[in-house]
């Protein structure tokens, strides 16, 4: 990886940590068992350039676990981590060396998964792939959202950076993932996602028993009518920490309903394409990085290539 890509969090944070009374007793580069780190168990070694997070979300109707699933599609597959926790498969897919982490759900744990990509990989590039809920008007079950920027209405960011922080997405993850969907001819939008860490009433929906605080009343006519298209849970968790660490995030979320509409809940609706899309993304990526190098840019742009995406 382009080291100067790296425009984050310095490595060299000893005048921060000479304040932290606790410093001898934290490892200073993690958890590990049998030197791997400890939650994801993954080989740093092998882990690409480009790792697709996903969750094993019952509601996106995998066959499998999403991890295996989206690896069967990767050539020179191989397990590269496998914990209690997550399970990491690498291969290659159209050239692009990829990563493929499952995992539960929510900000906390995908956390967990990044600080230990962050600290032992050279990935530089992670992207949210699984389903969500529909919140504007315009977005179909079976659609799918290519997340331009988060609203952070969940608390594990915060711990991070305040909240005025914006969770946009890279621009170059963006404009490959919205290109591979339209080469593949699938329906979707490009916008703004929500991500709570209460999937009910924090999402606008009652909880057990019809539970419903009045202070939610409001929230999805609220951030529908600014132009909120989908909701999820940890999308501004990947969006938020690559970029606070100068990395590059994204997500591709494929869309089971609409809240807004009345249009009912459908498993894996889209999710099909919604993996389409983030490997044929990521394929192309690879080619943009490649010819942003060979031009000498810090971004790729249109004109790396004679002004054709």
């Amino acid at each position: 990886m382009n080291a100067a890509r790296r425009a984050g969090i310095p490595h060299d944070n000893r005048d921060i940590l000479a304040r932290y009374a606790y410093r001898d007793n934290v490892p200073a580069d993690g958890l590990k068992i049998d030197g791997r780190p400890a939650l994801t168990q993954v080989d740093p070694t092998r882990v690409g350039r480009y790792v697709l997070l996903l969750v094993r979300d019952p509601l996106c109707a995998y066959d499998d676990d999403p991890a295996a699933q989206f690896a069967a599609r990767l050539d020179d597959v191989d397990l590269v981590g496998r914990s209690g926790m997550f399970t990491t498969y690498s291969g290659t897919y159209d050239g692009a060396p990829i990563s493929i982490l499952s995992g539960g759900s929510g900000g906390p744990e995908a956390e967990l998964a990044l600080m230990e990509l962050f600290e032992h990989t050279n990935a530089d590039t992670f992207v949210r792939v699984g389903g969500s809920g529909g919140m504007h008007p315009s977005v179909r079950p079976g659609d799918l959202v290519v997340t331009t920027g988060v609203v952070r209405d969940e608390g594990m960011t915060t711990a991070y950076v305040p909240s005025s922080y914006p969770a946009a997405s890279a621009p170059e993850v963006v404009l490959a993932l919205a290109q591979a969907a339209s080469d593949l001819t699938i329906r979707h939008h490009i916008g703004l996602t929500r991500s709570t860490d209460s999937d009910y009433v924090g999402g606008g929906r009652p909880g057990a028993r019809g539970f419903l605080p009045a202070s939610q009343l409001d929230v999805v006519d609220s951030w529908s009518r600014a132009g909120v298209l989908n909701g999820d849970r940890e999308s501004a968790a990947i969006v938020t920490l690559a970029a606070l660490y100068g990395l590059r995030g994204g997500s591709v979320c494929s869309v089971a309903d609409n809240i807004t509409t009345g249009e009912r809940f459908a498993a894996g609706a889209g999710h099909t394409a919604a993996m389409d899309v983030a490997l044929a993304g990521m394929a192309r990526l690879y080619r943009m990085d490649a010819e942003r190098d060979t031009a000498g840019g810090t971004m790729w742009l249109p004109s790396h290539r004679g002004g054709h995406v």
